[in-house]
């Protein structure tokens, strides 16, 4: 059997130190090859069309055409490529999340801003997320996204919940913004979502849905209490739980690993959503890669609740939501 074509990856950034840095960790990952690097937006752009990379990683703060500038750009191209941020959240957090809610499939955290041998810690992460990038739907219709999720709306909606819960992964920021855009002002329950991200950017993440949604969206922070028309967004690093204590609902976090490989987990916050609020709760599992939410969701089922998963064809990795309704507990 012929093996699988290389991904071919293409470095942008305008530190040179960075670009020789990015380039020799990816050069020596199996499976990839830099076919160029570029040292701002106008740059890549001449790059991709000479070299049609298949993946591209992507400073932010650069000269000429910055990172979200390029964004743009490649966002009208057909095929283009899929882009994976490297970013500084001490200085770049709100930047890194408008670029993952412009089309980024996914981003990694610079260990540091300056040009130091630290920055070759990045190099493991930096090469499982481009080969997830490369393994992602290519962009798809806005439209038919947002319709979907309005519909799916609708089904959590009709089912009269007391909570709703969210899991979410690689692709999340933009399968996020979709769904709390189309959920109404109204909305009957409060809302809770773990997203995989890395710490430092939650926050961000949080402050600008709060500005494209009708719904109050905030990061978990330790006894907020659970209340309709609050989306409540779980802090990367630790662990989300809710918990009902009298007549509150209440938001607990925990920072002990519990054994899970994610955190926030979305198992650990299903498990707390089942535990609590039984038939009364509705989990949604969106875009992401691997199986967490797998165990949540059976929890939920179990507990009388409702289980929905985001469908193939809107998904930038179809690897969450497809474990969970090739295992008969997706309800739609």
């Amino acid at each position: 059997m012929t093996p699988p074509a290389p991904l071919r990856v293409l470095v942008v950034d305008d530190s040179a130190f960075a670009r020789k840095v990015l380039r020799k960790v990816l050069s020596d990952a199996e499976g990839l090859e830099v076919v160029g690097t570029a040292r701002d937006g106008l740059d890549a752009l001449e790059r991709v069309a000479e070299f049609k990379p298949d993946v591209i990683t992507l400073d932010l703060v650069m000269p000429a055409l910055d990172g979200l500038g390029l964004l743009k750009a490649l966002a009208g191209m057909p095929d283009a490529p899929r882009v994976v941020v490297v970013s500084s959240a001490d200085t770049e957090s709100e930047l890194a999340v408008a670029a993952l809610q412009a089309g980024a499939v996914d981003l990694v955290h610079k260990p540091t801003a300056l040009a130091t041998e630290r920055l070759y810690e990045l190099g493991a992460e930096l090469v499982e997320k481009v080969r997830v990038a490369g393994r992602a739907m290519p962009r798809y219709v806005q439209e038919a996204e947002r319709e979907a999720f309005v519909r799916a709306a609708r089904v959590g909606t009709g089912t009269s919940p007391k909570l709703l819960a969210v899991g979410t992964s690689t692709g999340g920021p933009q399968a996020l913004t979709r769904l709390l855009s189309a959920l109404p002002r109204d909305f009957p329950a409060p809302v809770v979502l773990a997203l995989h991200i890395p710490a430092g950017y939650t926050e961000a993440v949080a402050k600008r849905l709060d500005t494209q949604c009708a719904l109050e969206v905030v990061e978990a922070r330790d006894g907020l209490e659970l209340v309709p028309g609050r989306v409540v967004l779980a802090k990367a690093g630790m662990h989300l739980k809710v918990e009902r204590r009298g007549a509150l609902d209440l938001v607990r976090l925990d920072r002990h690993p519990l054994g899970t490989p994610h955190h926030p987990s979305v198992d650990v916050l299903f498990q707390s959503v089942a535990a609590g609020w039984g038939e009364h709760a509705v989990a949604l599992v969106l875009t992401g890669m691997g199986e967490d939410g797998l165990v949540g969701a059976r929890a939920v089922r179990a507990a009388g609740g409702v289980v929905l998963t985001e469908s193939e064809s809107s998904c930038v990795v179809y690897g969450m939501p497809r474990v969970v309704d090739e295992a008969g507990l997706s309800q739609g």
